[in-house]
């Protein structure tokens, strides 16, 4: 460069001043990349359009619990309609339509619109974003699952029945909306993240967990009848949906009743099933954003 061009140079002071506060690191980003997430995932800071479908969807489940906490208190039953559990898997179809609205909101539009390059710059790494966008998809769904099963066992107390009976299902649907959460979440994470396109991801989770419930009906259906019975095999036909899956896991768990209860034996696979589908979804996010990272 010559002494002429070196002359030609001018530094201009735009007013830029040095950060001098606390520097909070990762898992601040982290904790504000559920909160963010879990909010988009409710319409909240979205647009209005947005809003619609988790907000409609969330108030098909609750509803329907406070008419029947209104009746079996005006009628006085002897013990409650439904229980917690019961009613979870009552309206999956609803949970369904929620993960397939609400999922590609959550993972597919980063990809879309690259803003996950921005995201994964430091000091956030790809595990963190997975993670953050995982767990906010399991509270959201907690919410939309959990929150009946609040109602249900409020309306229980206030009609008298047995305390400790009504704790004990409350707690069981608890453990079966987490259980049935984190098993969506990562389910629909998964598929989700695979496309940047929104709408094949919301007709690939309802194709996943519809047809799936329903070839599991049906194939259970037929085994039992040409066996006049419940078989083994119709039970680990129960594998093959995640609805159905979680249902004979918290019978197993919790030992509670259910359209079979499992062996031990049985309750194992079960449990080895949910756990390899979980850490192969999550890992299978990661890896996705690990090759988005790249280019």
């Amino acid at each position: 460069m010559s002494d002429q061009q070196r002359a030609a140079g001018v530094i201009h002071d735009i007013g830029y001043r040095h950060y001098d506060g606390p520097r909070l690191g990762r898992f601040a980003i982290w904790q504000a990349l559920v909160v963010s997430s879990l909010r988009h995932a409710y319409g909240l800071g979205r647009s209005g359009k947005s809003k619609v479908m988790p907000i409609l969807l969330l108030a098909v489940m609750v509803v329907p619990v406070a008419i029947i906490v209104g009746i079996e208190t005006a009628l006085q039953f002897d013990k409650p309609p439904v229980t917690q559990v019961q009613y979870i898997f009552l309206l999956q179809a609803v949970i369904a339509l929620y993960l397939a609205s609400q999922a590609p909101q959550l993972f597919s539009r980063d990809l879309r619109y690259r803003s996950i390059v921005l995201y994964l710059a430091r000091p956030l790494r790809r595990t963190d974003y997975a993670l953050a966008k995982l767990t906010a998809l399991i509270l959201a769904l907690m919410i939309l699952t959990g929150l009946p099963l609040v109602i249900l066992y409020a309306g229980a107390l206030l009609a008298k029945f047995d305390f400790t009976e009504m704790t004990k299902q409350f707690l069981g649907g608890l453990v079966a909306a987490l259980l049935l959460s984190i098993l969506l979440a990562a389910i629909g994470g998964l598929i989700s993240a695979a496309t940047p396109r929104r709408g094949f991801a919301v007709a690939a989770i309802i194709a996943v967990l519809l047809v799936s419930f329903t070839a599991v009906v049906t194939t259970t259906a037929i085994l039992n009848e040409q066996a006049g019975g419940t078989t083994t095999a119709a039970r680990y036909a129960n594998l093959g949906s995640p609805f159905t899956l979680i249902q004979v896991l918290q019978t197993f768990i919790l030992r509670g009743h259910g359209e079979f209860r499992p062996t031990t034996t049985q309750g194992f696979v079960f449990v080895g099933v949910y756990v390899v589908v979980v850490v192969l979804c999550g890992w299978g996010v990661n890896w996705r954003y690990a090759k988005v990272a790249r280019g």
